[in-house]
């Protein structure tokens, strides 16, 4: 048993985007990330998911969008606001699109999503990996269809996002469930 990489895997914990500032990551560790996305569980060549890597200036052009949201969902200012902060707080937001074949003869959708599930985990794993932190985002931003198309190509689904940067304060070692609240032996 690796010891230090199961207790760096038991120390991951998601940690809000106002606690997360630069520096991002780099290039070549963007790449480490995705690299372990493509090695969680999959159904060979089928890859149903796809990122896509939002920093720098892009930043601005994704917190209008989330704006322009917010504004029809009828928010105030205070919740406008917010929304922006979610686009440009964290250095780095890599949107998670996944690539869900309805008519893959072998491999059934919830399969397919299953393997987008897995992707995200090794990506945040990966994340935690490099000494950063991070917060998956979702919601009704994901599934708003000026949002949607700004990243998705057809037959496509905006699954949400992935916000990442250094933390600002120290993550917690403490799970916040017992394994007895979630591990169950059947039959009963």
């Amino acid at each position: 048993m690796n010891q230090p990489a199961l207790d760096k895997l038991l120390s991951r914990h998601s940690l809000g985007i106002k606690h997360l500032a630069e520096p991002g990551p780099d290039d070549v560790q963007i790449r480490t990330m995705v690299a372990a996305a493509l090695r969680a569980p999959d159904h060979g060549e089928l890859v149903p998911w796809r990122l896509a890597v939002v920093r720098g200036a892009a930043r601005e052009q994704l917190a209008e969008l989330f704006v322009a949201h917010a504004r029809t969902k009828g928010k105030d200012a205070a919740g406008i606001a917010i929304e922006r902060e979610r686009a440009l707080k964290a250095p780095l937001t890599v949107a998670v699109i996944a690539r869900i074949d309805l008519g893959h003869p072998l491999v059934p959708a919830h399969e397919q999503w299953m393997c987008v599930g897995g992707a995200i985990t090794n990506f945040l794993n990966a994340v935690h990996a490099h000494g950063f932190a991070a917060k998956m985002l979702s919601g009704d931003k994901a599934r708003a269809p000026q949002i949607a198309q700004a990243f998705c190509e057809p037959g496509e689904t905006l699954a949400g996002w992935i916000s990442v940067g250094t933390p600002t304060r120290a993550l917690s070692t403490e799970s916040r469930k017992d394994t007895a609240q979630v591990l169950h032996h059947w039959p009963a």
